[in-house]
């Protein structure tokens, strides 16, 4: 067991926001216009334990676009609904080794999303929710879904929702050709439009790191006390992220790191450190593969601090 205090704890989140604010390297996603507007200097970590507590530095109240961090909710919302086993047979949960929004990736899994991690999977995953037909009562689950794993209500950015609107030429594709292979469960168009809503919400990264610790308490929201899920799917939803929550990069994350991740375009990245805590860092600069060049370095100095890795023999303890 390796043992740390709560002020010892912060103190290492305080050391990795100051070591790693400096660094100006990355952009921001500009193939959404929304996001290149955003300021590329935000940055903010903050920690979520399982009795509640939150540690915070920097930005983490400044609400940015969830993006592809919200197919981790969905996931977990249709696993609740269908179970692992026909969630598994109708979209999966393998990695495909190739960018987040592959077409080609489709093609080469023989007709299959692969996992509700990546674009095809994530839109298949949105049509998966029920009452099919429905976008009005559909997205009331979403929401209502997310809002649970976060303890608190996210709201949408209209100005994201439009922007990615008119710009999701590539998902477009995706859902149709899941249509085409009959792996997509729903209109296409409105699958997708749902899609698009849910990538476009605003959160803060206090509450993506309260998201990440009901993960990594079972499912139980350590600030609302809700029990948002039952027992066991949080093994399997963990397990997705460490395969493919950084998309092609994600062997050299959880290498590199020690905790599985799952990251966003907006900047976002939220980290679940099983029966510990949930943590997730926000800084909009991007390296190539799509993940926050910032947020990265600073999930990594505080892992390597904290001398632990989800497949380590070493659990750790956090004390006051």
């Amino acid at each position: 067991m390796r043992r740390i205090t709560k002020e010892a704890l912060k103190a290492i989140m305080n050391e990795a926001y100051t070591n790693c604010r400096e660094d100006n390297s990355g952009k921001n996603a500009d193939y959404i216009p929304y996001l290149a507007k955003v300021d590329s200097n935000l940055f903010g970590i903050a920690i979520c334990l399982p009795d509640g507590e939150m540690m915070s530095v920097g930005d983490c109240d400044y609400i940015f676009g969830i993006e592809s961090v919200s197919k981790v909710m969905t996931a977990i919302l249709i696993i609740k609904k269908y179970g692992a086993e026909t969630v598994m047979n109708m979209i999966g949960a393998d990695a495909t080794g190739l960018p987040f929004n592959s077409i080609m990736a489709i093609l080469l899994e023989n007709d299959h999303p692969s996992t509700p991690l990546v674009n095809a999977g994530a839109i298949s995953a949105v049509s998966m929710v029920t009452p099919v037909g429905d976008s009005k009562s559909k997205w009331e689950n979403i929401l209502a879904n997310i809002n649970d794993l976060c303890g608190s209500e996210l709201t949408l950015i209209d100005e994201l929702y439009k922007s990615e609107s008119i710009s999701n030429f590539n998902n477009r594709a995706i859902a149709w050709l899941l249509k085409n292979y009959e792996r997509i469960y729903d209109n296409p168009e409105l699958s997708l439009d749902l899609y698009t809503r849910q990538c476009s919400l605003g959160v803060t990264a206090k509450q993506l790191a309260v998201c990440a610790a009901t993960i990594a308490n079972n499912g139980l929201n350590p600030l609302t006390k809700k029990q948002v899920y039952n027992n066991g799917i949080s093994a399997k939803i963990i397990s997705m992220i460490a395969a493919v929550g950084f998309y092609e990069n994600t062997g050299d994350w959880i290498f590199s790191s020690g905790i599985p991740a799952k990251s966003g375009v907006g900047g976002g990245i939220m980290g679940v450190l099983p029966g510990a805590l949930g943590i997730a860092a926000f800084a909009p600069p991007l390296d190539g593969a799509g993940n926050s060049v910032k947020a990265q370095k600073a999930l990594k100095y505080i892992m390597q601090r904290l001398g632990v890795h989800i497949f380590g023999s070493e659990r750790l303890i956090i004390e006051n």
